[in-house]
């Protein structure tokens, strides 16, 4: 009964000051909507960038062939570097830590690729197996191309959905078929996916086999490779590879227009660090937004105190314990903190929601969301910023003496 009338009077006290109330909680409710607002539109940003990223493997090093800048043992700058068969092998030999490799042999311009009377222009890559990998593609149907492929120098041919689409319009299984590429047939042994649809539209063929038919020799055009190594790994094993190569084909390893390097699992580490800077100061801010609204609330109940001190003098004069008196601040308190805030992180939440359904993603910002985790962060936070705000006014509440209090006019 006494649980009852302590939060009938702090009803009463709310309802006696209602704007006072409104304001106080509407700062609480403002940290936590604009703390949601602002982490879920970072996630946003977070998942754009990150499935540009995913779109090929995130641990991946790529090495292209450039043009000397610089003299070296009288070999003339400007001098292009061409990678061959043996880079690849001796890269396979030589360095430690790598997960999958390929090498590539580019063949020129778009091919024409045809099955019986429908024809399509696509992109012709010619690798090892590991590109499969590489592109974070997945096989479909069949296979995907193996190592007997390259010994062998079998004319077979991996394709996109998108091939299959344009080439076999009465719904014929292309496994097993033979297509026309760049007028040379190749028997189609696996259908892929990649999760670049621009990468859909291509067809994968050995690439000792387009070296062979396409006249290029031993050459290759650029080597890529995974590894599950660390950045100050992956660093390593990039200087230790430039090193070889500058041994194999003649240039200074300080020449940085030699080769080209792309390394993802530097890029993806530096994205992910960003991110987390993003994240730090969000929480910075909103924690910011939600402490200047604790402190808005505290100084209410420091008010309400003010304006009770003979009410409580009462109270501890016909035997209420501090405790009781703490009690009552506190429960008011977090009562305002507590309801204020769950109606920001509602809103919020809500607003994240109506946002994601209903407004297509970018390449660069997509699904922003609050995950589970920061709704019982916030949560918890409203507990404690009510506990908090009550403590101080609710201790010296605590402290009036009651006969000093009665005196109070």
């Amino acid at each position: 009964m006494f649980d009852i009338d302590k939060w009938q009077e702090i009803f009463s006290t709310i309802k006696k000051n209602k704007l006072r109330t409104f304001l106080t909680g509407f700062s609480v409710a403002w940290g936590i909507f604009m703390l949601i607002i602002l982490l879920g539109s970072g996630k946003g940003l977070q998942n754009g960038v990150e499935t540009q990223f995913k779109q090929d493997a995130v641990n991946s090093i790529w090495l292209y062939p450039g043009q000397t800048s610089m003299p070296y043992k009288g070999f003339s700058l400007g001098r292009r570097i061409r990678f061959t068969n043996e880079d690849y092998d001796e890269t396979v030999r030589e360095i430690d830590g790598i997960d999958h490799i390929s090498s590539t042999f580019t063949i020129r311009g778009t091919g024409t690729v045809s099955y019986k009377s429908e024809f399509g222009s696509f992109a012709i890559i010619s690798s090892h197996p590991d590109y499969l990998h590489l592109e974070n593609a997945s096989v479909k149907k069949g296979r995907f191309l193996n190592e007997y492929d390259i010994k062998k120098f079998r004319k077979v041919t991996a394709i996109g959905s998108p091939v299959v689409k344009a080439l076999f319009k009465n719904g014929e299984d292309p496994i097993g078929e033979y297509i026309n590429v760049n007028g040379v047939p190749f028997k189609v042994v696996g259908i892929f996916n990649d999760p670049n649809e621009r990468d859909m539209n291509r067809i994968y063929v050995p690439v000792s086999t387009a070296q062979k038919i396409f006249s290029g020799g031993n050459r290759i055009h650029r080597l890529a490779l995974t590894t599950t190594a660390p950045v100050m790994q992956s660093e390593k094993m990039i200087e230790e590879m430039k090193g070889n190569l500058a041994k194999r084909h003649h240039f200074d390893v300080e020449d940085k227009q030699a080769v080209y390097i792309r390394n993802t699992v530097k890029e993806y580490q530096q994205i992910q660090n960003l991110f987390l800077g993003i994240r730090i100061f969000v929480w910075i801010i909103g924690i910011g937004t939600i402490i200047a609204g604790i402190v808005g609330v505290s100084n209410i109940m420091m008010i309400v105190v003010k304006e009770r001190t003979k009410e409580i003098g009462i109270r501890k004069a016909i035997g209420a314990t501090p405790g009781s008196v703490i009690g009552l601040i506190m429960m008011e308190s977090i009562l305002i903190t507590g309801f204020a805030g769950y109606l920001g992180l509602v809103l919020g939440v809500g607003l994240l929601e109506l946002f994601s359904s209903n407004i297509p993603g970018t390449d660069f910002f997509k699904n922003p969301e609050a995950d589970f985790r920061v709704a019982v962060s916030a949560t918890i936070l409203l507990v404690v910023s009510g506990a908090l705000a009550g403590l101080v006014p609710a201790s010296k509440a605590a402290r009036i003496k009651p006969i000093v209090a009665l005196r109070d006019e």
